[in-house]
């Protein structure tokens, strides 16, 4: 069974469509057979398959080869930098609405939710709803929360009921890196969204929130950005600087394994490379559907990896996020 544990959704009750009077919401339309995404003031044209419609969604992983996918929100509707009341309202409902697309279609569809994790009671609250009473898997945060990235204190009581739980948490790029920079080349995407994620990541490390958290479940996507193929520079500061290895009681790389990843590397031998220094066991199937930075067929990659057994493919293509997700 191939199960693509990165894939993301725009739930119709978010839509403007569902709210005409509420601007911030995103507006989704296709015109000659291309769909833009209207939200924040600009137009957007990188989601390139349906990015609202369930039944349009199961379709095009029918076409992709994917049995069943684990959808999360669409990162830009985190809603991080809205007022409390606002994010917690926006939260809610696209838990809700998601998780009412896993149990409408569970042979096909698991489901993350998403917290207003710029306060950190509200995030741990809705943590505990979406998991315990909704039944979604876990729930995807951005790499950086108005600026503050993920190892910093204010997050220890997310992390703690995270754990506690034993819910995955996808870590999502959102802007931070870059400045102006960003706007030439496609930048933001092709360069600085997995820089974002090696920040993230490492300033996780770094500050001995894996240490403190051993049990947690955290899946770095896009292959873990720039991390793992640094990792050897982070092990050098922790020998040669105090100042790295002030939480930590081994050298950084010790702590690589306790990340799960995803396959989205756009590298065979990338791809090949991470696999060799976490384990397959660590690795999962993505395509971050719908866009265009994405696979619009993500098994072919891992099955077209030399030297890999069927074993190793097997757990790859689908028995990780099995395991990990407790899926039926």
């Amino acid at each position: 069974m191939n199960i693509d544990s990165h894939a993301h959704i725009i739930v119709p009750d978010i839509t403007r469509r569902a709210a005409p009077h509420e601007e911030w919401r995103p507006d989704v339309v296709w015109e000659n057979n291309r769909q833009f995404v209207e939200f924040g003031g600009k137009r957007l044209s990188s989601a390139v398959r349906e990015f609202v419609s369930i039944e349009a969604i199961l379709a095009e992983q029918d076409k992709a080869g994917v049995d069943k996918i684990v959808l999360s929100p669409w990162s830009s509707l985190f809603r991080y930098d809205a007022d409390l009341e606002a994010s917690v309202r926006a939260n809610r409902l696209q838990n809700d609405a998601i998780a009412r697309l896993a149990a409408e279609y569970p042979a096909r569809v698991a489901a993350l939710g998403t917290v207003p994790l710029q306060n950190s009671a509200a995030a741990v609250a809705e943590l505990k709803r979406a998991v315990t009473e909704l039944g979604l898997r876990g729930v995807e945060i951005g790499t950086n929360v108005n600026g503050v990235y993920l190892g910093d204190p204010q997050f220890r009581p997310f992390w703690a009921a995270a754990e506690e739980l034993g819910a995955l948490v996808e870590i999502h790029p959102v802007s931070g890196l870059g400045g102006p920079t960003n706007r030439e080349y496609y930048l933001w995407n092709a360069f600085a969204n997995p820089a974002e994620t090696a920040l993230t990541a490492a300033h996780m490390i770094l500050s001995g929130l894996l240490e403190e958290h051993p049990r947690l479940k955290i899946c770095l996507l896009h292959g873990g950005g720039h991390l793992p193929y640094q990792i050897g520079r982070l092990d050098r500061a922790y020998e040669v600087r105090p100042e790295a290895r002030q939480k930590i009681s081994a050298p950084p790389s010790t702590y690589l394994k306790k990340f799960y990843f995803d396959t989205v590397t756009h590298s065979g031998p990338a791809l090949l490379y991470l696999i060799n220094l976490v384990g397959a066991d660590r690795v999962l199937l993505g395509s971050d559907y719908p866009f265009d930075m994405g696979y619009e067929r993500p098994a072919e990659l891992v099955e077209n990896l030399p030297g890999l057994g069927p074993a190793d493919k097997a757990a790859i293509l689908g028995g990780n996020a099995r395991r990990l997700l407790d899926l039926k």
